[in-house]
């Protein structure tokens, strides 16, 4: 019982960084097409209404001086950052739904690289977010691991 509990929440957190995957995927192609005015245009408008508008809310302030520091090279680096933390997301999660041998090992050293950066990042940002994802990865690891564990001895290699 215990073991189809945790493939239960095994594949739960595989559907979780799935549609993670997807989101960047979907946003980084829209970054990548979209020109740094339109998204200026975006926060403004966000920022000009409802509870946004208040000029003390803390995510409105950071929103602003987001979209007042978005250079195209920053386009280009978000673009980038989300297609490609997404396209790699999106391969491993299928390999893994599809119970692929190659897939737990390289979703470990993924998921390790994802965290390694979202560390370095924090250094700098301080994003309270960017602990949050690197919880869940450490999380989503140990489940991979214990996965990889089970599946090593039982499935033939694909």
């Amino acid at each position: 019982m215990k073991e189809r509990r945790i493939h239960a929440v095994f594949e739960a957190s595989l559907l979780v960084k799935g549609g993670n995957a997807l989101i960047e995927c979907v946003a980084g192609g829209a970054v990548a097409v979209t020109g740094s005015e339109p998204i200026h245009a975006l926060v403004r408008r966000l920022t000009r209404s409802g509870w946004l508008a208040n000029p003390h809310n803390f995510l409105a302030a950071h929103l602003l001086d987001w979209a007042n520091h978005f250079s195209i090279a920053s386009q280009h680096f978000v673009a980038f950052y989300l297609l490609s933390h997404g396209i790699i997301k999106l391969v491993v999660v299928i390999g893994l739904m599809r119970e692929r041998r190659w897939a737990y090992p390289v979703s470990l050293v993924a998921l390790a690289g994802f965290i390694a950066y979202q560390l370095y990042r924090y250094s700098f940002t301080h994003e309270i977010a960017l602990l949050l994802l690197t919880a869940f990865d450490l999380f989503l690891i140990v489940l991979v691991w214990h996965e990889y564990r089970l599946v090593r001895h039982h499935l033939p290699t694909r």
